[in-house]
């Protein structure tokens, strides 16, 4: 075997090792969410640095990069969502922090350069945005902070939706160090149906199990068709390790030059551009299933782990912040387009109705941001995943489902099998326990003794950690629901890969699985979704 190969081979065996590791210790708070913050002195005001640290990967590198970050740490109620208790923000990070204000609030974002002299200037663009300046020194695009000096930017944050903001100095250079991040507007007025209806009554069967409301907003425009339940931000880079190697070891030979002075600047060539790494939010895969603000990742707090339960709708706020275009596909149901870079896309015939297109992958263009809806609810399975099943004995078995207009079982909140589509209602899976299309079953299901489809696969077809009983009653021959990621007694829900269709972007440093690949749990209505961290 060739040095190559037997490297690569290491790093395969490290890299799975580490997953199943991972994997094996996640708890039921390592959810996703979309994190920030609304200020650092007064809300709309932002103080923020520009620094250099490393992050980590899963095959245990350490890339020397570049980030923003807090230059005052934000107070604890500047964090949002309002139930987080654990963000900091006292250091630079990758992405920077996400901003999040209000449509028509002013914005004010001080920027520091805390960047090695041979950097130079540094800069941050907020594409969108007419954005007025003061201080620093002129640069190609906008005003640019000198080494160890500021500059202000002020802009009114006049278009709801998803943004990001990105250094505008040499961004070959610097946005492929780290300097980038993302801004969210929350949308001045909520549309009345956000409070009423199903989105009142999602509201109704979170607060029967004890969930919070971690929304941003009810409304992720001031458009009646734009109501959510969950949100989570992704955005996707990815890094070429080489380039950082070489801003390293040129940072090093200055020293402590002068910044301007002969010989203290970067000369670094960032093509060809080779990435190796492939993220979101700053983690590959399995990182970005841990909990956000996990202390063993100081400068990458965000994670990319969503969940829902089923009937809920999940609005993806999705940036690509990279160079590349990376074809992002959510596995269980396609994802409905809301808008690209804030703007609404309409019915040119009628203002109401969205006209997006549902996409099968969400193909992140460099700089371009989207929001789209995601929901899942079972439709289609030709099977009652709930288990009911009228002949097991178990009196959970025995459930009503009574649709609605549109087929759903929405009348109460508090039932486990709320947003049940009833058509399937008491339909088995299948005649065979081990599957037989023949045999009466819609589909022919591996042999569970055989093959469980991985870490992640429930171990079950049906959703909740006691519907194997509720199907087939307790000698039933069905295994039962949860695996080491999904255990029996917990979350007991289907798990989706979400993940890059550019298949070398679901490994890391050519080492599969890694890079843009996480997990999308749906998840049945005992179990409390948490997204505090």
């Amino acid at each position: 075997m060739r040095p190559m190969n037997m490297t690569s081979a290491f790093l395969k065996t490290k890299l799975l090792l580490a997953v199943m590791v991972v994997v094996a210790s996640l708890t039921a708070t390592a959810h996703a969410a979309a994190p920030g913050i609304t200020g650092t002195g007064v809300a709309g005001t932002f103080n923020l640095t520009a620094q250099p640290a490393y992050l980590t990967q899963p095959d245990g590198q350490s890339i020397y990069s570049w980030g923003y970050g807090c230059s005052t740490p934000p107070a604890s109620t500047s964090f949002a969502p309002a139930a987080i208790t654990t963000g900091f923000c006292s250091t630079m990070q990758v992405p920077g922090p996400t901003l999040i204000v209000t449509e028509g609030q002013t914005v004010t974002v001080n920027l520091s350069n805390g960047l090695p002299a041979p950097a130079g200037n540094t800069s941050i663009l907020f594409p969108g945005f007419q954005v007025t300046t003061s201080g620093g020194v002129a640069g190609l695009l906008t005003q640019e902070a000198p080494s160890g000096g500021s500059v202000t930017y002020t802009f009114v944050a006049s278009t709801p939706g998803t943004h990001s903001y990105h250094s505008g100095t040499q961004s070959d250079l610097q946005v492929e160090m780290g300097l980038y991040g993302a801004i969210i507007v929350l949308p001045a007025t909520v549309p009345s149906v956000c409070s009423s209806g199903l989105s009142a009554s999602n509201l109704a069967a979170e607060a029967h199990w004890g969930e919070k409301d971690f929304r941003l907003a009810a409304a992720a425009y001031d458009h009646a068709k734009t109501c959510y339940d969950r949100e989570y931000l992704f955005q996707f880079s990815e890094i070429d390790p080489r380039i950082h190697e070489q801003v390293l070891a040129q940072v090093t030979t200055a020293g402590s030059c002068a910044a301007g002075a002969p010989g203290c600047s970067l000369e670094v060539a960032t093509e060809p551009f080779h990435p190796a790494y492939f993220m979101i939010n700053g983690r590959s895969m399995p990182d970005d299933m841990d909990p956000n603000y996990s202390y063993q990742y100081p400068h990458q707090p965000y994670n990319g782990n969503p969940h829902l339960h089923p009937g809920e709708i999940v609005l993806l706020r999705i940036i690509g912040q990279g160079r590349w275009q990376h074809p992002f596909h959510e596995h269980a149901n396609h994802v409905r387009i809301l808008a690209r870079d804030g703007n609404l896309i309409l019915s040119q015939s009628d203002q109401a109705l969205l006209a997006g297109p549902a996409l099968f992958t969400t193909t992140t263009t460099p700089g371009v941001t989207m929001d789209g809806l995601f929901y899942y609810t079972g439709r289609g399975l030709n099977w009652d995943m709930y288990g009911h099943n009228s002949k097991s004995g178990d009196a959970t078995a025995k459930l009503s489902c009574v649709p609605d207009a549109n087929g759903y079982n929405t009348g109460n909140p508090a039932a486990i099998n709320y947003y049940e589509w009833c058509q399937d209602h008491n339909k088995p899976l299948q005649a065979a326990p081990f599957g037989d299309v023949a045999s009466g079953g819609p589909v022919t299901l591996p042999d569970p003794n055989i093959l469980t489809n991985g870490a992640w696969y429930g171990g079950s077809p049906y959703l909740g950690p006691n519907a194997t009983v509720r199907a087939v009653g307790p000698s039933g021959t069905t295994p039962p629901a949860g695996t080491i990621a999904n255990s029996p007694g917990g979350e007991a829900g289907f798990a989706f890969m979400w993940h890059s269709h550019n298949e070398r972007e679901i490994t890391t440093n050519n080492a599969f699985p890694g890079g843009m690949m996480m997990m999308m749990l749906v998840d049945s209505r005992e179990f409390v979704i948490d997204e505090s961290n």
